[in-house]
């Protein structure tokens, strides 16, 4: 996937709403080593069903692939600027993770996987890009702000970018030519920090753990948080809070901050089964009825109460065919609508809060909290 050297000032397209995820066989076209930990990912998109795999630069797409005979499931952000008939994702190996460790031995060119159709919310809310937008970002918390970045530094000439990207040392950073590129490309418009925690740099800064306090030095020194429109956070969890703690004591608005949390590890059980687990009624115990609909077609099924099974968990019994992904709060693949009775939900790093007000909830997170609940994954 290429950029044109030309820039634009025409406005950008909203994302479009929320549709069904579906899963589609698509072929692996590249493997390209980033890092030694690191690979890029791409997939040639049919033309067939091109429509179903545009995207808004920030979004996601879930792989799934059987690996030693059980099915696993993994989110992985699209690190290209939107082109059609073709997708990448970057994949950083985890020392623990089943799924990054296969598709970094196992993956080749040729190779057919399942890939959903793309998802997310972490998109620029801008019509248009002509303000100064700032991106932080850890290890491979970048790969969606490549598709991010590059998109709003093409899409206007009078846009700004400003990158702070940690890692641990230089061999570490993913992109680092394609980041090299941007920065050629637009040098009075794209701002480029790497602050690294293991190697020493020019600038004390930009040497040590991206922390509270290097946070308030950048935010003070470098960064003038009144002069940015929209800020983009994407990285392991405890970077992200203390990230939107910094800007919330800087006087930032909520609104302006956007973030995705990437998990420190890819190995836990939900994420591969969405928690579903061997449940059997007794006649005479108290249980919580769901009904879900799915495609058009309705499906109950009884979850008892001691069990405390999620919604997902409860759904994927009597339709194994229900979206998820992460199955920890994160992704959103798992979102529905509650249309009867009521649920509380345990985390939620994916829902927008007025997504929340109009009943929409993540069943990998939900537990029913009233004697039915009826979902709707359609609405």
């Amino acid at each position: 996937m290429t950029m044109t050297d030309a820039e634009t000032s025409s406005p950008a397209a909203p994302p479009a709403p929320r549709t069904r995820a579906r899963f589609h066989p698509l072929r692996v076209t590249d493997v390209r080593p980033l890092t030694p930990t690191a690979i890029e990912v791409t997939f040639a998109v049919p033309d067939e069903i091109a429509d179903a795999f545009d995207y808004a630069p920030g979004q996601y797409v879930a792989l799934r692939a059987t690996v030693d005979g059980e099915e696993l499931r993994r989110s992985y952000s699209l690190c290209r600027p939107p082109a059609r008939g073709t997708i990448s994702v970057g994949i950083k190996r985890d020392p623990d993770g089943r799924f990054s460790s296969w598709a970094h031995e196992g993956l080749r060119p040729g190779d057919e996987i399942d890939v959903m159709s793309p998802q997310g919310t972490f998109v620029s809310k801008a019509s248009t890009a002509t303000g100064h937008v700032v991106a932080i970002a850890a290890g491979s918390g970048i790969t969606p702000i490549m598709a991010l970045a590059a998109d709003v530094l093409e899409r206007s000439a009078d846009a700004r970018m400003t990158i702070v990207y940690a890692n641990r040392s230089s061999t570490d950073v993913m992109f680092v030519d394609e980041l090299a590129d941007l920065k050629d490309r637009y040098p009075s418009r794209l701002t480029l920090h790497h602050v690294l925690s293991r190697e020493q740099r020019a600038a004390p800064v930009f040497s040590g753990r991206l922390d509270e306090e290097r946070l308030r030095l950048i935010l003070s020194r470098l960064i003038d948080p009144a002069s940015v429109d929209e800020w983009f956070l994407c990285g392991p969890f405890a970077l992200v809070e203390v990230c939107r703690e910094a800007l919330a004591a800087a006087g930032v608005p909520r609104e302006r901050v956007r973030f995705e949390l990437f998990t420190a590890g890819d190995g836990d059980a939900p994420a591969q089964t969405g928690g579903a687990r061997p449940v059997r009624v007794r006649a005479d115990e108290p249980v919580r009825s769901i009904e879900i609909t799915l495609d058009g077609q309705s499906a109950r099924v009884d979850s008892p109460v001691a069990a405390n099974e999620t919604i997902l968990a409860a759904a994927l019994r009597v339709r194994p065919d229900v979206p998820f992904a992460c199955a920890g709060g994160v992704c959103g693949t798992c979102r529905a609508r509650v249309v009867e009775g009521s649920v509380s939900m345990t985390e939620n790093y994916a829902l927008e809060p007025d997504e929340i007000e109009r009943g929409y909830v993540l069943t990998c997170q939900s537990h029913p909290t009233s004697d039915a609940v009826r979902v709707d994954y359609d609405g």
